[in-house]
């Protein structure tokens, strides 16, 4: 009898666990697109297609997506430049000029947006709603 209430003890004491664990997940999943979309609320850089539109010949573009989606389609005037190696490759950007970002979504652009304010960036932007939102000119491989 006394086995059988460890077992259902160290039972119970699972089931916290594996709950704790997945509320943490839940919590994370959450609060990060919240994160951020206070985040870019606070630097105040989305801008609609229109005002993107108009600034795109004295704006450095940058595309956040990996190269093959650039590849396949893009913004015309834009650079590809992975989220993934942003830190890397923003050396290549000049800090005197506006920085426009792109991505699908947004939660990106607004994370590439505050790496680029922490290196010395004045002036950057990102596409509100990301290239799904795009009607202008494209350039790439399925156009």
């Amino acid at each position: 009898m006394q086995g059988m209430f460890f077992l259902a003890s160290g039972f119970n004491q699972g089931i916290w666990i594996l709950n704790g664990f997945l509320l943490l997940i839940v919590l994370y999943m959450i609060g990060s697109p919240t994160y951020y979309w206070w985040r870019g609320r606070q630097l105040k850089g989305a801008i609609d297609e229109d005002t993107f539109e108009k600034g795109r010949t004295r704006a450095q573009i940058v595309d956040l997506r990996d190269r093959k989606t650039f590849d396949t389609k893009h913004i015309l005037g834009a650079r590809s430049m992975p989220i993934a190696s942003l830190k890397q490759d923003m050396g290549s950007l000049r800090k005197d000029l506006p920085v426009y970002l792109y991505e699908s979504g947004t939660n990106l652009a607004i994370r590439a947006a505050l790496q680029l304010k922490k290196a010395g960036f004045t002036d950057v932007k990102w596409l509100k709603g990301g290239f799904r939102e795009w009607h202008g000119k494209i350039k790439g491989k399925n156009v």
